[in-house]
């Protein structure tokens, strides 16, 4: 659309269903590399995306013509097809339902884009659970603790 500027910086997060730890090391980075792929093919812009065996994080620029959420239900079910498609996993594979959504100025950029990098350092000090509530407190969003996270199982 001619005439429209924009500025929109996403962070979205998901896990994998049950939180199952799942996402091997041999395989992630090619995963990683399909979901910013994805994010591109949108019309998007990927920044980063890494995480770790039971969630993913993505950091991107957002067009103002793509919902949010058609860009994620279309990176999940992608993503999850290209992980069964190669078998990758003994079980087929789900990714959570939902996901989170935080929005960041220009300034906080590299920081993001730090903190991300660093997943496998930073979940050695906080387990996924603490993270996303720590992620959600510090963006002020409401939410009911018994529909973060589907158990365990």
């Amino acid at each position: 659309m001619a005439n429209t500027y924009h500025q929109i910086f996403l962070q979205t997060v998901f896990a994998v269903k049950y939180r199952r730890a799942i996402i091997n090391k041999e395989w992630q980075g090619k995963l990683f590399s399909v979901i910013g792929n994805l994010i591109n093919e949108s019309n998007c812009t990927t920044i980063i995306v890494n995480g770790v065996e039971d969630h993913v994080h993505c950091f991107f620029s957002l067009k103002p013509a793509i919902s949010v959420s058609e860009l994620m239900k279309n990176v999940k079910a992608k993503s999850s097809k290209y992980i069964n498609d190669n078998k990758l996993t003994s079980q087929r594979f789900e990714w959570q339902e939902g996901f989170g959504v935080f929005s960041y100025s220009h300034t906080s950029i590299h920081a993001v884009y730090h903190y991300i990098l660093n997943q496998q350092a930073h979940h050695k000090r906080q387990n996924f659970t603490e993270e996303y509530l720590e992620l959600l407190e510090t963006f002020r969003i409401e939410y009911d603790r018994k529909y973060i996270f589907q158990p365990l199982v």
